[in-house]
């Protein structure tokens, strides 16, 4: 796999870089570090189950709490720095585990889009399905701007199987060509078929519930029963809806959000024993991770008030200014707005850093800090502050946000989430220490199965953790940098790890000296 040669962060931050900076782009296209330069092998005999555990922490993995999840890693490889992209939301981050690749490449910016020509009023939800195709419509079938996993497969006559009890948007997302697979979720399926196979063996979908244990053991049936059957993958992606849904309602460390996450746990324990029925857990290796991790929300800032001074009306009638889970179009363009709208987030407290195209207005970070430069995205992007406050149940992490507890933060606890994996083709009993990420999951699973990553995949092979993989030097490097406003009155830094030729955001946080 060639070493990410996109975009260097922006001028300012390049100086702060420094010495890191420099060895990154030194390091160039030509000479890629030994983990990036991974070629393709025999094709691979073992499969991927990937098992997606939405809004799991890395703390959350205890001895007391995930017994099963804590003896996997045990017996195989816990990556103890894994990274969530940023902004750390699932269909981000759905997206970015089907592309291999950061919203700058894959186009899916948030958990709520602006797509003028579907809607020119307001955000639309990803979450729902129906606004994807939408979307895809008025897109002219590009959802995503980059291929998939699930079509590199296809092109080898592999097929890839998501099986979710998370949105109709997340799960369409993981596979939504359906590229020689298919898709299995409580809503939907596709193809038909198979949604009719699971409804005449495991019949109607449970109700959701909190914790969401029967309808996240409804579709692990469905997976075992008769997706594995029917579509035969090579990479299957199961998608369990907790422990996310029951801690935004009750938050981390109530007793409800512990038996959802003990819930859980068991439904690893029969996956394995499922497998094992079949005569095929010794065929796959298991990988378990998240999407995001999770903060307690304190009260966040009051968006539509700070942007009134901003509001008016397009000749269409549609409004000027439209915002959404931080990202803010200021569609006629007015540079003077965009300032303003920046300047009003600067002075409130509750915002944290903030990013807008090559961190042009004074004080703030790049896109491409972010790994957020696309063509769609907004002028301004911005992060709820954080802290490291703990909260009553004694789990810290706090951002300014709706709600009881979520994510979509720079906070170090949404960005760092889990990883673990054990496998036939995996080193067993050891601790990763170095940065990984989300989008490091197709190239690994590609490379494993003996096939060459999408050139837009910018993820990297996770050969330290790989059985016949390299004996590596630890090769980790920081890069933080900050910028400031010319009155020193706001400051934003980003912290940063490098690690292999790619860097890897890991928080980015907002002062305010007085």
């Amino acid at each position: 796999m060639p070493l990410y040669c996109g975009p260097m962060p922006n001028t300012r931050a390049r100086a702060a870089l420094g010495a890191a900076i420099l060895w990154l782009a030194g390091a160039g296209c030509g000479s890629p570090p030994p983990e990036s330069a991974a070629e393709p092998r025999e094709r691979g005999q073992h499969r991927h189950l990937l098992i997606v555990l939405d809004g799991l922490r890395p703390d959350y993995v205890t001895p007391e709490l995930m017994p099963n999840l804590h003896a996997l890693g045990a017996r195989g490889v816990v990556f103890t720095d894994h990274h969530s992209v940023y902004p750390t939301v699932t269909r981000v981050n759905a997206a970015s585990i089907s592309t291999g690749a950061y919203p700058e490449t894959h186009g899916l910016l948030g958990n709520s889009v602006f797509f003028p020509d579907v809607d020119n009023t307001r955000f639309l939800s990803t979450g729902e399905r129906d606004n994807l195709l939408r979307i895809e419509s008025a897109e002219g079938g590009r959802l995503l701007t980059a291929p998939t996993l699930g079509e590199r497969l296809e092109v080898a006559g592999l097929r890839l199987l998501v099986a979710s009890a998370g949105s109709t948007g997340s799960s369409y997302l993981l596979n939504h060509t359906v590229a020689g697979g298919g898709v299995i979720h409580y809503d939907y399926a596709l193809p038909a078929a198979l949604g009719e196979a699971v409804q005449e063996q495991l019949g109607p979908t449970p109700p959701a519930a909190m914790p969401n244990s029967a309808r996240n053991r409804y579709i692990v049936d469905a997976l075992l029963d008769i997706g594995l059957e029917h579509v035969d993958p090579t990479v299957a992606i199961l998608w369990l809806s907790d422990p996310d849904t029951t801690a935004h309602a009750h938050g981390i460390g109530h007793p409800t959000s512990i038996a959802a996450l003990r819930a859980v746990d068991a439904e690893l324990e029969r996956i394995q024993a499922g497998l094992r029925a079949a005569g095929l857990l010794d065929a796959f290796n298991i990988w378990v991770t998240s999407d995001h991790g999770f903060s307690t929300h304190t009260p966040g800032v009051e968006i539509d008030a700070l942007l009134a001074p901003f509001a008016g009306e397009l000749p269409d009638g549609s409004p000027r200014v439209v915002a959404g889970g931080g990202a803010i179009y200021v569609r006629d363009g007015d540079a003077a707005a965009v300032a303003g709208i920046v300047a009003a987030l600067q002075d409130a407290d509750r915002v944290g850093a903030i990013f807008t195209r090559n961190g042009h207005v004074p004080g703030t970070l790049a896109f491409d800090d972010a790994r957020w430069d696309h063509a769609r995205s907004a002028d301004i992007l911005y992060s709820p502050a954080w802290s490291a406050a703990e909260n009553a149940y004694g789990y810290r992490g706090a951002a300014a946000s709706y709600g009881t507890a979520g994510h979509g933060s720079a906070s170090p606890y949404d960005i760092h989430n889990t990883l673990i994996a054990a496998g036939p083709d995996l080193k067993a009993g050891i601790e990763v220490s170095l940065p990984t990420s989300n989008i490091d999951l197709a190239p690994t699973f590609l490379y494993l199965l003996g096939l060459i990553a999408a050139p837009t995949m910018s993820g990297r092979v996770l050969t330290t953790a790989i059985l016949d993989g390299p004996e590596l030097a630890a090769d980790r490097r920081p890069a933080d940098f900050t910028v400031e406003t010319p009155d020193g009155r706001y400051r934003a830094s980003a912290q940063v790890s490098i690690a292999f030729g790619r860097r890897y955001l890991d928080a980015a946080a907002a002062e305010r000296p007085r």
